[in-house]
C-alpha cells in the first residue's frame, strides 16, 4: 500500500511535522510505502481557471509548468492521500489550498477529455490547530469531504491535535499514541 503524505505547513520542522513523525514511522513499520512531500518552498501556482486540463486525456494536463504536476503524478500513483496541515483561519494553509485548487486536472468532467485520474483513492487529514478540533478543523474537513464526494474518493477520517502554545505538547504520549493509532486505522481501512 502506497501513502502520499502531503505536508502543507510553511514550517517544515513545526507542530504538524512533529505529529507526522510517529504517524509515518508506524506506517513504514507495518510495510507501507510512504512518499513524503513538503509544499514549503515548492512553486505551486494558483489555478488559472482556464480549463485547458479538461481537454487533455489520460494525464494531469495543466498548462502551468510548476511543481504541481509532479505532485499530481505522486497522487495518481498512490493508494492513500494524507493531507497534513496546520489550520489557519479555519482552513488549510495557502500552500495546501493552492495545490487542492489544481485538482481539476485529475477530474476530466468539464471538457472533451473524460474520466478521473484519481477516482477510488482514499483520503485522510492530519491537522494541528489552536482551538478545539470541532471548532477549528471542521470547515476544512467539510471541504475535503465534499471534494472526495465530487471526485469519487473515499474520505477515511481526520486525526488532529491542539496546539496549546507549547511545541513539547506534540511529543507527549497522548499525541504520539494518537498519531500511531490513526496510522493503524488507515492501514486497516486500506487492507479491506
Amino acid at each position: 500500500m502506497k501513502f502520499c503524505v502531503i505536508m502543507g505547513s510553511p514550517r517544515p520542522a513545526g507542530n504538524t511535522a512533529e505529529l507526522l513523525k510517529p504517524f509515518m514511522a508506524m506506517l513504514k513499520s507495518n510495510g507501507a510505502e510512504v512518499e513524503y512531500i513538503t509544499l514549503q518552498g515548492k512553486d505551486i501556482r494558483p489555478c488559472l481557471g482556464c480549463f485547458s486540463c479538461q481537454h487533455v486525456e489520460g494525464e494531469f494536463g495543466c498548462v502551468q509548468n510548476d511543481g504541481a504536476g509532479e505532485i499530481m503524478d505522486s497522487i495518481i500513483k498512490s493508494d492513500f492521500i494524507v493531507l497534513a496541515t496546520p489550520i489557519y483561519s479555519w482552513y488549510c494553509t495557502a500552500q495546501m489550498k493552492a495545490l487542492l485548487d489544481r485538482h481539476y486536472g485529475l477530474n476530466k468532467f468539464y471538457g472533451t477529455a473524460r474520466g478521473s485520474l484519481w477516482k477510488g483513492r482514499k483520503v485522510a487529514i492530519i491537522a494541528t490547530h489552536g482551538y478545539k478540533a470541532e471548532y477549528a478543523a471542521e470547515p476544512f474537513e467539510t471541504g475535503i469531504k465534499r471534494l472526495c464526494k465530487h471526485s469519487g474518493l473515499e474520505y477515511t477520517g481526520m486525526y488532529s491535535y491542539r496546539d496549546k502554545g507549547n511545541f513539547a505538547d506534540f511529543k507527549t504520549e497522548e499525541a504520539v499514541k494518537g498519531a500511531e493509532e490513526f496510522a493503524l486505522r488507515l492501514l486497516s481501512i486500506g487492507g479491506k
